[in-house]
């Protein structure tokens, strides 16, 4: 047994961060190929800044709007 308290998952207001996005991008910079509806969810959370990583990647299109 230990006295340390195990770490809950990463928290919302973490992901909904700049992390994230870097997150996007260094998964689209090593050619992951990410589905429509992923990208689309992406775009929802964060907006434009994942917009535009998303249009550097030529991953965009307007479906994903």
């Amino acid at each position: 047994m230990t006295d340390h308290d195990p770490d809950p998952g990463v928290s919302r207001a973490n992901r909904i961060s700049d992390e994230g996005l870097e997150r996007l991008e260094k998964q689209l910079a090593r050619g992951a190929r990410i589905s429509r509806p992923v990208l689309a969810q992406w775009i929802k959370r964060y907006g434009e800044p994942a917009r535009n990583i998303i249009k550097k990647y030529d991953c965009y299109s307007a479906e994903l709007d």
